[in-house]
């Protein structure tokens, strides 16, 4: 009777350790939707910045436009200077650790957000590379820097490269993680209507936007929801139709600015720092699965690059996506740091 009686609780102990209510108990807890939180307008003035936010007054097509910026200055001036880049989804708050990382090794550092993006103004025009890199060179001139160097994520790999073949001579040293444009997207990519852009902007999801930033990274980090809430409160608000127009514009100036052709004419030194792990297709959704399966191999996309850009190095960080930065950040910071280093 005792034998039989044991193996009876043996049995139930683990049916109840395999049951769907134990199952239920041990479940992530759901992702938040941000409901109730408060709307962000299109220019952000209620999210935080690490630090102090500057505004640049531009005239753009005859009309005023602002350009935000951080102007960080290190406790141990080393006397050098860095402009940060950001990708097309980021705002220059996405620094925020490589900020503090280069102002504790003595480097100025100056954080802008391009026109379009973050807290700066976002007018519904024609973007180009070009237009940007005027708008980088003019704060530049503001805050009477005559050389830097520039770090570049992702668009802003783009962005860099368009700004230091047109001004050489104000750059002395480049970094590129994880550029976007180190593949020819209008031969694999078909052209979109801005109107059907805006359309696929506008039925995004807290859901959607959380995959889509997901896909960024191999390991999801608690610090990374920080950029779904920001786009799940933009969208909250009256100003959302209008971002969304605005990111629809943005896109067809990353379509339509190769950087490819560029690279072999870069004059600067030129770190390439890419994640191995990322597989990020610029306009993937708009190609079949078998045009889109041999792009963005970043691990080759960087041996390609390396090949064209002069005077260039590559670094390759294993297990690690499209923002080195954010993923691998005190490596990265390192490797920034030992590249630069009597760079001036």
């Amino acid at each position: 009777m005792f034998t039989t009686s044991f193996k009876g609780l043996c049995l139930l102990a683990l049916w109840l350790l395999a049951s769907p209510l134990t199952s239920h108990a041990q479940s992530a807890p759901p992702e938040p939707t941000y409901a109730s939180a408060e709307p962000l307008g299109a220019a952000m003035e209620n999210w935080d910045y690490p630090y102090p936010v500057q505004m640049l007054n531009l005239e753009v097509e005859g009309r005023p436009q602002r350009m935000a910026y951080m102007d960080v200055k290190p406790p141990y001036p080393n006397g050098q200077t860095v402009v940060l880049m950001h990708g097309k989804n980021f705002g220059s708050d996405y620094w925020v650790k490589t900020i503090r990382a280069m102002t504790n090794y003595g480097y100025r550092v100056i954080a802008p957000d391009q026109l379009g993006f973050g807290k700066s103004s976002k007018p519904e025009i024609r973007y180009s590379f070009a237009m940007l890199s005027e708008h980088t060179l003019q704060l530049l001139d503001h805050l009477k820097v005559d050389r830097t160097a520039v770090i570049a994520n992702s668009m802003g790999g783009m962005l860099a490269v368009h700004f230091v073949r047109k001004y050489p001579q104000r750059v002395n040293a480049l970094i590129l993680e994880n550029p976007l444009g180190l593949e020819d997207y209008v031969v694999s990519i078909p052209p979109q209507a801005t109107d059907k852009l805006v359309k696929l902007e506008m039925a995004q999801t807290t859901a959607t936007y959380r995959n889509f930033v997901k896909s960024y990274f191999p390991t999801w980090q608690p610090d990374f929801e920080r950029f779904v809430e920001q786009f799940a409160r933009v969208q909250r608000s009256g100003d959302y139709p209008h971002f969304a127009y605005v990111s629809a514009l943005t896109y067809q100036m990353i379509y339509e600015g190769p950087i490819l052709v560029e690279l072999p004419k870069i004059q600067v030194p030129t770190l390439l720092v890419i994640g191995q792990k990322d597989r990020t297709v610029f306009g993937r959704r708009f190609a079949p699965a078998e045009v889109v399966k041999p792009l963005g191999n970043f691990p080759q996309l960087g041996k390609t690059a390396q090949s064209l850009i002069p005077n260039s190095k590559l670094i390759e960080f294993e297990g690690v996506g499209h923002v080195p930065h954010l993923e691998s950040p005190e490596r990265f910071h390192a490797v920034v740091q030992d590249f630069l280093y009597g760079k001036n």
